[in-house]
């Protein structure tokens, strides 16, 4: 028997395409999350049309479209996203997704973890 801590395996530092924990967040929104020590990484998927109603909550969340086109309201203010276009949403703001034009995915990252996404 080792007194020395085990070394950690693959699995801590590097995660699989289509892993991470599914959910299918609205109707046309599904999103796989996966969580480290302080931050969350999700990827969502919009189907054309697809709509994450207002709401908000008290985590930060900053991402990153990768494809598509979204309309995006963050606290009464629309713009529409195209690929590369980031944003950033201090907790506690009110905002709204809307997918136009086709399917869309975006990366999204809160601090901290959502844990009702787990």
């Amino acid at each position: 028997m080792s007194d020395t801590p085990s070394e950690p395996t693959a699995d801590a530092y590097f995660i699989s395409a289509g892993s991470g924990k599914h959910h299918p967040l609205f109707p046309g929104v599904d999103l796989r999350v996966t969580a480290g020590q302080g931050i969350m990484l999700s990827v969502v998927e919009f189907q054309p049309g697809g709509v994450v109603p207002e709401h908000s909550h008290p985590h930060e969340q900053m991402g990153y479209l990768v494809s598509g086109r979204l309309e995006f309201t963050v606290s009464g203010i629309t713009r529409i996203l195209e690929p590369g276009d980031l944003w950033r949403i201090p907790g506690g703001v009110p905002h709204r997704v809307v997918a136009l034009d086709g399917p869309a995915v975006a990366l999204d990252v809160f601090h901290p973890i959502r844990e009702d996404y787990l």
